[in-house]
């Protein structure tokens, strides 16, 4: 899978779980650490385990995918590291004092695909 599919998989993995403030940034030409940053807010710590738990356990078990790294597990900031998408997963208050997406300012916005809309029959 390529790093664009599944960092937009990992944002719909969070939305499964009512993550807030669903982003992607590709990072490509700003980082040779990663391809893409996704990340997602959450109200709180259980929240975010379990936003966390929907990424990782589906991805392992779907896709056989597993993180290189997770940081952060029962705190207000998750990190798992997948090499070219790193899904950071967060509190409101703390994405707010750390303010990546200020700090990754130059980045650009993953929009996603528009879903094709089904055309009515004409008549």
């Amino acid at each position: 899978m390529d790093s664009k599919k599944l960092a937009l998989l990992c944002r719909d993995l969070a939305d499964n779980k009512k993550a807030e403030d669903l982003v992607v940034l590709d990072v490509r030409k700003l980082s040779s650490v990663t391809d893409f940053f996704v990340i997602v807010s959450g109200t709180s710590q259980p929240h975010l385990r379990a936003i966390e738990e929907e990424i990782h356990s589906k991805l392992r078990d779907d896709h056989d995918l597993r993180p290189s790294r997770t940081e952060g597990g029962g705190s207000t900031w998750v990190v798992l590291d997948y090499f070219d998408v790193i899904v950071h997963v967060m509190h409101h208050e703390t994405r707010a004092r750390y303010d990546l997406e200020g700090l990754w300012g130059d980045a650009k916005p993953v929009n996603p695909p528009k879903p094709r809309r089904k055309k009515s029959p004409a008549k």
